[in-house]
């Protein structure tokens, strides 16, 4: 034995190995991380992109002028208004509807015509068999003057948020019905 393998055995300790990276490890390695950097850089704006209208707080409906208060009776009555909306990048001012009417306490408010069944357009004494309420035509579902569901839908109409200022309604945000 040699007295290098003869201290190893006197000392009970091994060499260390020390293991070197190959030039074509380094390579690999450092090919990959400027791969991986460069795509990250280029992905990372696409994902927020896509995303950064998602995070962006909700807004409250602006209030819409509708209709003179002189002109609301005790029989619900369609209005129709435009608001202006953005759906992300998309802006558009689509046409809604809304039935207003004063309620037996006199006080106005106004309901959303879609039905909470599947989504049709329900209208006013629509139906002869169904006198002074609300009918959806698609699959009878029928509500009361004040929206509460009778037949087949799961949920009363929704109710729009309303003021009265200088003789006008004012519509605002759409939510559920506090009628019912």
């Amino acid at each position: 034995m040699n007295d290098h393998t003869n201290q190893e055995a006197q000392h009970g300790e091994k060499p260390v190995k020390r293991r070197e990276m190959s030039r074509r490890q380094f390579l690999s390695y450092t090919l990959g991380g400027a791969g991986a950097f460069m795509g990250a850089g280029m992905i990372i704006p696409m994902i927020r992109f896509a995303v950064d209208p998602v995070l962006k707080p909700k807004t409250q409906a602006a209030w819409v002028k509708v209709v003179e208060e002189s002109k609301i009776t005790d029989e619900p009555k369609s209005f129709k208004f435009k608001v202006h909306q953005v759906d992300g990048w998309y802006e558009s001012d689509p046409e809604l509807e809304a039935w207003i009417s004063k309620g037996k306490d006199g006080k106005i408010f106004a309901l959303n015509p879609t039905c909470k069944h599947l989504g049709c357009t329900v209208n006013w004494n629509a139906n002869p068999e169904y006198k002074d309420q609300y009918f959806c035509p698609c699959h009878g579902a029928h509500y009361t003057s004040d929206g509460k569901n009778l037949a087949v839908a799961p949920a009363p109409l929704d109710q729009y948020e309303l003021k009265i200022e200088n003789g006008f309604v004012y519509l605002g945000q759409l939510g559920p019905n506090k009628r019912v």
